[in-house]
């Protein structure tokens, strides 16, 4: 019996605490919400069952989770922790990413940029909550819905709030389609809704090449914060566009990107162990986060709309919208509100430039809060 008794006490049901049965249910909602819903599915699947990971405590003698040193997940966290991943993803996006849309309407960039209020307007808020600059300035960048950026801010602001800025950046990346359509319905006439936009142009080879370098180049100056997340971004791009490295580019938007993101994915949610999640400052994050993202997404919409006071050829406000980072699914969710109006307004390619201005536009304003909140 003391055998029986003093081997159930190392069980995880022994250790098992309120706060993690509530985690290992919020795990399971993520993953029903990637599998039914496909709610960035590449996302939340793997944080949703790395919650669930992560929350089956072991006894106190056993490296098991992510903040146990010498641990296999511990091992695996370090790449979030220390800043590692984020670029990694930075450079598979840029390998993926055409900048053609957005360099043939350089206006639209404006939009990507009206977008990141939600970054500065977070951060004040944050700051009347009574977070520190470094914590509010790492909170303020969920703001940019960009979970590698946040993630890679936070680990260099505020590491001990990582987790809980983690999955709210990525949560709200994945409710992209259930946040942005109210604000973007509210603050638009179906009058502006129809707006029909004229083509872009062809954007030559040349350009396309020139781009990335010249950007890079820009942005570091100005925030060399920045220069390990928007180097890697436009290094990708580079591969892409050059014509004569492929395979690299290739292997950068697929099979690189894929792992970082299942590694990624996974060690945030193990992070979320209810002992260190389960915070009132966790609950001030989530509630910050769900307001800046609704602030970013109304700011890009209202700056179209100002925009439209002063051009002939006038830009659909719903546009506007895809300012924040969450690419493709800002675009998309544009896209499907333009159908609903008009099933033959193409708007996708479009809200594609303010949706890829708005990822160098949060990687810059990251940078420039390290540079300022930083010690």
């Amino acid at each position: 019996m003391e055998i029986l008794l003093e081997f159930l006490s190392t069980t995880a049901v022994a250790n098992m605490s309120g706060g993690n049965l509530l985690m290992i249910v919020i795990g399971a909602v993520f993953i029903s919400l990637a599998i039914r819903k496909d709610y960035e599915p590449l996302l939340l699947l793997p944080i949703g069952f790395g919650c669930i990971v992560g929350n089956l405590p072991s006894i106190s003698s056993m490296a098991i989770g992510v903040y146990d040193q010498g641990s296999v997940l511990y091992y695996i966290y370090f790449g979030v922790s220390q800043g590692i991943f984020p670029p990694l993803i930075f450079l598979g996006i840029g390998a993926m990413t055409d900048f053609s849309i957005m360099l043939s309407s350089p206006r639209l960039v404006l939009l990507g940029a009206a977008a990141q209020t939600g970054i500065f307007l977070t951060l004040i808020g944050a700051l009347y909550l009574g977070f520190t600059p470094a914590e509010s300035g790492a909170i303020g960048i969920i703001g940019g819905a960009d979970g590698p950026t946040a993630i890679f801010l936070a680990a260099k602001l505020a590491p001990h709030l990582l987790g809980a800025i983690a999955i709210a950046a990525y949560s709200y990346m994945a409710l992209v389609p259930v946040i942005q359509p109210p604000v973007m319905k509210l603050l638009t006439t179906r009058k502006e809704r129809l707006i029909r936009m004229k083509p872009p142009r062809e954007v030559s080879q040349r350009e396309k090449i020139i781009f990335p370098i010249v950007a890079f180049l820009i942005c570091a100056l100005l925030a060399p914060g920045a220069i390990g997340l928007l180097g890697m971004l436009f290094f990708g791009n580079l591969l892409k566009e050059s014509g004569v490295t492929e395979r690299l580019a290739q292997t950068a938007r697929t099979s690189m990107v894929d792992i970082v993101t299942i590694l990624l994915g996974f060690s945030v949610g193990c992070s979320t162990q209810a002992q260190t999640f389960l915070t009132p400052q966790s609950v001030l994050i989530f509630s910050l986060g769900a307001l800046s993202f609704a602030v970013a997404t109304a700011s890009g919409v209202l700056f179209a709309k100002f925009l439209n006071l002063f051009t002939k050829d006038k830009i659909n406000p719903l546009v506007g919208a895809a300012g924040v980072s969450a690419v493709p699914d800002s675009a998309r969710v544009v896209q499907m509100m333009g159908q609903r109006e008009d099933p033959n307004n193409y708007l996708l390619m479009h809200a594609m430039a303010p949706n890829v201005a708005g990822v160098i536009g949060s990687a810059v304003g990251a940078g420039v809060l390290w540079s300022v909140l930083v010690g």
